[in-house]
């Protein structure tokens, strides 16, 4: 247990040589540490390795419990825990300032626990069975409060969500610099909407709305434009310092571009989505006239304009390489872009983006449908210096232009999902890219023999994704892990391999590698062999326990109910998202789920989400345990509260 083994090192380093030596041989005590010496340990962990230290014993457990009374910051992004957790978990804390947790498991009877007067950040993921009532709640309690985001808020009611609630909320946090509501406006009851947005803090520099028509935010910006101001309106300006705008809506016009670029003057960052039900007319949509609009003030850094094809195979249609040319003119300080669906838009006009934009960073098209190996035919004469490109669903681009791009030795980033033509040509120039964190190929034409390449390069690689790769084989996992790629590598997609099988996932049980995400969804060869592989693999340490959090075996054609019997403790320790079909046997999933509380099921083929931990941070320690510290603590102290009770009333 890497919280509580460390609390003890430290613990002991204070008491002197003697102590050290029996902490060594495992023969110190840990109830008998001097409370005070404990409680000043307790207070520098985080709240995962508190829980954990939590787990060794009554007194780390009583310590614990009363270091979350005066812990400055609760994250528990991992987990989502019930109502009575909540209670035991977030007790009176004048001192927390940072609360970020998921709310999946709660509702409005936990809304007393979440918002604390002393707050200043607050993260509330998976907010769906909260009404609209948190929204004036944290208005009223958290006036202190810098740092608000709300997901998916009364989503799982399906109730409107009141401008009144609204109103409270931007009236009582005047002091916010950043507000994310993730979350329809559409629902919003009320005709003041954009009068109630007038309330909100002049220091809002960051703002990000999940969803919005584009007539409400012309309605609410158009309060800024001085051609509709009468002479001598006192009107305070809306969102004057906003620098940040991140916003999904019903579709993207001239209109609303001109609107956002005009309205706010501080803007560096503008991000604008839309997925049209119906394919847009001339005069609702955007044109070469409407994306020479942007950055009419000179100061956006970031720029992305993206047309999802969610309902229909649409594309921005009245945009062409003129509209890209006189735009990269006025946007020549970008420093990263982002476009997506823009079908007219050819090598010429992308090649006028790589030139122009000295400083660009980053760099994604989406469904590029024109776009060819002559874009990067010059790249290296260019003083670009790339971190991160995303190419996906360019589907005429060869290895030839992947050769040209890796002349950007700095490339962190690498997406290239839906590029059909890209071979093993194209890994073998990457496999030299010594920064390279994350490559996606999803779709591709590479081999085994590609992938060999990566193995013996790109040491420093954490995430690979080769899903829907058809020429792969088994042998893909020994390209992959033949190198020292089995040191850095966490996350894995083998997903869609129709020759992948269970000798495969044997091969990587072998390496020994501590993988933290392993996807192996819709293989039609992978069946309970590599289930129980997988569950007694042995890690470093010499102890046996899968480091897997993230699972997904949905729709492999061999598993069974056999297979799901190894999800069971003491199996999987750390698992915490499993993809099985519900079909395989229903009452054993559902079994599975009531047994270990913490663990998500997900029996209907949604793809599984990292929300809890970061990817590319170290992921993986040196040590693992048989059961999981937190889970154990959260629902075995309960039971040491009830022991501790019981042992005052007969004092």
């Amino acid at each position: 247990m890497a919280g509580s083994s460390t609390a003890t090192t430290i613990a002991c380093g204070d008491e002197g040589g003697e102590e050290e030596e029996k902490a060594a041989s495992g023969s110190l005590c840990l109830e008998m540490l001097p409370q005070v010496l404990l409680q000043s340990v307790m207070a520098r962990l985080d709240v995962s390795s508190l829980c954990s230290a939590a787990s060794a014993c009554k007194a780390f457990h009583a310590s614990a419990s009363q270091a979350l009374s005066f812990i400055p910051s609760f994250h528990l992004l991992e987990i989502a825990p019930k109502p009575e957790m909540v209670r035991r978990l977030l007790p009176a804390n004048p001192c927390m300032r940072s609360l970020k947790l998921d709310c999946a498991r709660l509702d409005d009877s936990s809304i007393a626990h979440l918002t604390k007067p002393s707050l200043q950040e607050l993260c509330l993921q998976n907010c769906d069975m909260f009404s609209s009532r948190l929204l004036s709640e944290v208005g009223r309690n958290c006036r202190d409060l810098r740092s608000l985001s709300l997901g998916l808020l009364a989503e799982g009611l399906d109730s409107l969500i009141h401008c009144s609630d609204l109103e409270q909320l931007l009236r009582g946090c005047s002091k916010l610099e950043s507000l994310s509501l993730l979350l329809s406006m559409s629902t919003f009851v009320g005709h003041n909407f954009s009068q109630v947005w007038a309330l909100a803090s002049e220091k809002l520099v960051v703002l990000e709305i999940g969803f919005i028509l584009s007539g409400m935010v012309k309605e609410l910006l158009s309060m800024n434009l001085d051609i509709q101001r009468p002479p001598n309106n006192a009107r305070p300006v809306i969102f004057p310092n906003l620098q940040k705008l991140c916003l999904s809506v019903d579709i993207i016009t001239d209109s609303l571009v001109s609107t956002i670029s005009r309205g706010l003057v501080s803007l560096s960052h503008l991000d604008l989505r839309d997925a049209p039900m119906i394919e847009p007319i001339l005069s609702f949509d955007l044109t070469n006239f409407g994306i020479q609009q942007i950055n009419q003030n000179g100061k956006l850094k970031h720029l992305s304009l993206v047309r999802s094809q969610e309902y229909l195979p649409t594309y921005f249609k009245r945009v062409n390489d003129l509209g890209i040319l006189l735009m990269s003119e006025t946007c020549s300080g970008l420093e990263s872009i982002h476009l997506g669906g823009f079908c007219r838009i050819t090598d010429a006009g992308f090649r006028a983006i790589l030139h122009s934009c000295s400083n660009l960073h980053k760099l994604k098209v989406w469904n590029g449908t024109q776009l060819t190996d002559l874009v990067f035919h010059d790249i290296s004469a260019t003083s670009l210096s790339l971190t991160s490109v995303s190419l996906r669903s360019c589907k005429l681009l060869t290895d030839l232009s992947i050769t040209r791009l890796s002349s950007n030795k700095d490339l962190g980033i690498l997406d290239l999902r839906g590029c059909r033509e890209i071979g093993d040509d194209a890994l073998k120039a990457v496999s030299c890219l010594s920064k390279l964190k994350s490559l996606q190929l999803d779709g591709s034409y590479i081999s085994d023999t590609g992938l060999s390449y990566i193995g013996h390069g790109a040491a420093s690689l954490v995430s690979l994704s080769v899903r829907g790769c058809t020429r792969l084989t088994d042998k893909c996992v020994s390209s992959i892990f033949s190198g020292s790629l089995r040191r850095s590598l966490q996350v894995l997609d083998l997903s869609l391999l129709p020759s992948l099988s269970d000798e495969g996932i044997l091969m990587l049980v072998k390496c020994g590698v501590l993988l933290a995400e392993l996807r192996l969804r819709e293989c039609p060869h992978i069946g309970d062999t590599s289930v129980m592989a997988l569950a007694s693999m042995q890690v470093e340490g010499g102890r046996h326990g899968s480091s897997l959090r993230l699972l997904d075996l949905y729709n492999c054609g061999h598993i069974t109910k056999l297979a799901l019997r190894w999800f069971w403790k003491p199996y999987f320790p750390r698992l915490r998202w499993l993809g099985v079909m519900g079909s395989v046997n229903r009452d054993m999933v559902e079994a599975l789920a009531r047994s270990r509380p913490f663990l998500n099921v997900a029996c209907h083929g949604e793809e599984l989400g990292s929300r809890c931990w970061d990817s590319f941070s170290n992921l993986c320690g040196s040590e693992y345990e048989e059961i999981d510290e937190l889970e154990q603590w959260l629902i075995e102290g309960e039971d040491w509260e009830e022991e501790e009770e019981m042992e005052d009333e007969l004092v």
